[in-house]
């Protein structure tokens, strides 16, 4: 079985989101456990495991996401992997659908420029009182907090692009926090240092308890980023850095309750799962 690593929102290799993409042969999902191990053997943040559906469906590929310790609700960085993917090797150009268990029917698009854009359900935050122990975890002082329970992350709004930068998290502390507050991860963000800088806002994302201390480039929490920074912004397109080691950006575009992210991505490696 054919085995990828794609490096996704960005456009050379060694930066971005890497991911693992897995296209499985046409029949049934193989055991969860095997995928799991894959996942933990790969020990990316995601990889995304693919399965051809029938013609007759509403999807084209089921798809599912494993870190390297639990299975993922959703995940941007290794669905445009896949649709990379499927685009190189298979040659499927314009739309994919796939299915999600938990979000429906998320459609692909790649586009003539060969970047891929993502159609995701928004995920807007409410506010939230700042969790005790955060501003300790994180080593800053929040300006507000917003629990965005479709995907259960905390947004986390910081006052300046330096501090995001200057984040040097207490790991086990914000990893008993987020266990203890039931959250998939931290979201730290705030505005662009200054204009012309060819982004609007910054990012960073840590899910120290699903085995992901700093995620590099995490496409699903720019389904909570966009709607808050399209309000706060007052502009439907906007373009997030994800300010990790890495960096990469992700293009954000507000469609009423779903959101577009667009970016890259660059096949770096391929090879063949022979357990």
């Amino acid at each position: 079985m054919r085995f990828h690593l794609v490096d996704a929102f960005t456009d050379r290799p060694f930066a971005g989101n890497p991911a693992g993409v897995c296209l499985l042969p046409a029949g049934e999902w193989p055991a969860d456990a095997w995928m799991q191990r894959v996942a933990a053997e790969m020990n990316h943040s995601e990889t995304a495991f693919a399965l051809p559906l029938p013609d007759n469906t509403e999807a084209d590929w089921a798809i599912r996401w494993f870190t390297p310790l639990v299975e993922a609700k959703l995940c941007g960085h290794a669905t445009l992997a896949t649709a990379h993917v499927l685009r190189t090797e298979r040659g499927l150009l314009g739309s994919v659908r796939f299915s999600s268990r938990q979000h429906g029917i998320l459609v692909t698009h790649a586009d003539e420029d060969g970047s891929i854009t993502l159609d995701f359900p928004s995920a807007p935050g409410t506010a939230t009182p700042v969790p005790d122990g955060l501003p300790e975890a994180l080593g800053a002082e929040p300006e507000a907090t917003l629990h965005a329970p479709a995907l259960g992350d905390l947004l986390v709004v910081l006052p300046d692009e330096a501090t995001v930068r200057a984040v040097t998290p207490d790991w086990n502390a914000l990893a008993d926090l987020t266990r203890r507050a039931g959250l998939r991860g931290v979201i730290i963000t705030a505005p662009s240092a200054e204009p012309g800088l060819g982004y609007d806002f910054v990012s960073r994302f840590f899910a120290p308890a699903n085995g992901i201390p700093e995620d590099p480039v995490t496409g699903s929490a720019h389904t909570v980023l966009a709607p808050y920074w399209s309000a706060r912004l007052g502009r439907a397109r906007l373009t997030g850095l994800q300010t990790s080691e890495r960096t990469g950006l992700v293009r954000t575009a507000q469609h009423g309750d779903r959101v577009h992210l667009t970016g890259s991505a660059v096949s770096v490696m391929d090879g063949t799962l022979r357990a």
